[in-house]
């Protein structure tokens, strides 16, 4: 039970973790190529931390579902 436990939050963490730093790669690296201003780097803070945050969750929702899936942590129901 331990052992699933923290497979668990390790799940959570990297799932998370990954969603935000995948996001924070998207706004400083992407966006900037994608605007009227090409090249010209975007910040997190100039993004909006609503928005960033609301971006990052569902990317860090769709790790931890893969991540669930692969350590067999079974925190969604088959």
């Amino acid at each position: 039970m331990k052992s699933l436990r923290t497979r668990r939050i390790i799940v959570w963490l990297a799932g998370m973790g990954l969603g935000f730093l995948i996001t924070a790669l998207i706004v400083t690296l992407v966006l900037p190529w994608m605007g009227p201003q090409a090249g010209n780097p975007i910040s997190i803070q100039k993004y909006g931390y609503q928005y960033f945050f609301w971006t990052a969750l569902p990317l860090g929702l769709m790790f931890v579902t893969w991540l669930d899936y692969f350590m067999k942590t079974e925190i969604l129901p088959k």
